[in-house]
């Protein structure tokens, strides 16, 4: 039997893990190094959505479907989008279950699980790490660059001057996010600012202390628009409300001009609460998620490779995920993306391994596949992100003015081709009627 391929995984993210989660379940044994020293070494963000055919599909091939459930809010899967007197202009949820508790088992194919159910991006890493088995994932290996070793192996290097062969990683998988250290050996590319940035804030135990935004958000989320700004309340699983304010930028270095420290919560506040803060017109349940903020205070920069972004092919070396298509929230996709993009390398190498013949041409061959697949997928739903962000952030008299288009984005993304005149139709139709009846 010919030996097993080497594998090392840049990244201890939902993309990085649940590769690994699925090389392990074909045992198929690879290393994960992580720059974080720990699991909950730092806040991992918001709420994550996960979708039937890509994010919920890798996790059911990853065999965790059923500790997902245990985490999951399908109760979650309510947006409201309004504009800044929290006036609604659209409502998204989906079919309701008899009792909101009740949860299928993982072999169940239900109708309602056609929903997006919610889960808390810290516990998604750990139903994730926690599956692996012990000692796959390196803590504190912070990647410094990947360097060509021996023939068409690599070796890498990390930031305190360590190295790591063992004998030479037949495969470099780079799932290390938007500033990936592994793309840098395909393209030199980075990831251009697209003009929008913000603060991220949390209410801890929002229906105490916050009854009013708790009620607005109905265990959901609120996207608010108003021209160039938008305020999103997000509901999280351990009762706490994220929020985040965010406004059209003139540069990436916006949070170094601002004038006071960003990490500095009581000093955003005042800033976001304000007689010279764009969010200072706006109604009070908004402004009371800002001055009920109590925990971590975040600047944040949205960041995006372009669209299409594509790399020549290098024996070796790949990446995934945010490291290979990195894009704005506004399409709601990212997650889902990468891990249809594991659960896709997962099969290619899988099959490699079962196939005869030389194993170095069977893995490049199968990374060349998976790559192949990849890039049209993922420019697909890189192109929605960025048209929705340009709709929504860059547009005259949103939301009213958008609110149309942007659901006929949606609904061309996800009907085949031939259905979208009656689509886009069925879509105008519904906000004329809509805006007849008020």
């Amino acid at each position: 039997m010919d030996p097993l391929p080497k594998i090392a995984i840049i990244g201890a993210g939902p993309a990085g893990c649940t590769l690994a989660r699925l090389l392990h379940l074909s045992s198929i044994p690879c290393t994960i190094f992580e720059a974080e020293p720990a699991p909950d070494y730092r806040s991992q963000g918001g709420s994550l959505d996960l979708h039937t055919d890509t994010g919920l599909a890798a996790l059911r091939k990853a065999g965790l479907f059923d500790q997902f459930l245990a985490k999951a809010r399908y109760d979650g899967d309510y947006n409201q989008f309004t504009d800044k007197d929290l006036k609604v202009y659209l409502e998204r949820a989906g079919p309701q279950r008899p009792d909101n508790k009740k949860a299928p088992s993982s072999s169940s194919s239900s109708g309602w699980q056609q929903e997006r159910p919610e889960i808390d991006r810290p516990d998604l890493r750990r139903i994730l790490t926690e599956s692996l088995p012990e000692g796959t994932i390196a803590w504190g290996r912070k990647l410094a660059r990947v360097e060509a070793d021996d023939g068409d192996k690599h070796r890498l290097v990390f930031s305190d001057g360590a190295e790591s062969s063992a004998g030479g990683w037949d495969l470099v998988v780079g799932a290390d996010g938007a500033w990936s250290r592994v793309r840098a050996l395909l393209s030199d590319r980075q990831p251009v600012f697209s003009g929008v940035g913000g603060f991220e804030l949390s209410v801890s135990d929002g229906a105490a202390r916050a009854p009013g935004v708790h009620a607005a958000a109905r265990g959901g989320t609120i996207f608010a628009f108003d021209e160039g700004k938008e305020m999103c309340m997000q509901q999280m699983g351990d009762g706490s409300l994220t929020v985040h304010a965010s406004t059209v930028k003139e540069g990436a270095d916006w949070a170094d001009r601002c004038g006071f420290d960003p990490a500095d919560l009581e000093a955003t506040k005042a800033y976001l609460l304000g007689e010279e803060s764009p969010f200072a017109d706006w109604c009070e349940p908004f402004r009371d998620a800002i001055r009920l903020a109590d925990g971590r205070c975040t600047a944040r920069s949205l960041y995006m490779l372009p669209v299409g972004f594509r790399w020549t092919h290098r024996r070796g070396v790949t990446v995934l995920g945010d490291a290979a298509h990195l894009m704005t929230y506004f399409a709601g996709e990212g997650v889902n993306v990468a891990l249809k993009d594991a659960m896709v390398l997962a099969e290619e190498i899988a099959k490699a391994v079962k196939k005869g013949g030389d194993m170095a041409e069977r893995l490049d061959d199968a990374v060349r596949d998976f790559e192949l697949e990849m890039w049209p997928r993922s420019e697909k739903v890189a192109r929605l992100s960025h048209d929705l962000m340009k709709a929504w952030m860059f547009t005259p008299g949103v939301p009213r003015s958008v609110i149309a288009s942007t659901s006929v984005m949606h609904v061309k993304f996800h009907t085949p081709w031939v259905l979208h005149p009656l689509a886009v139709a069925a879509v105008h139709s519904y906000f004329w009627l809509k805006g007849r009846t008020g």
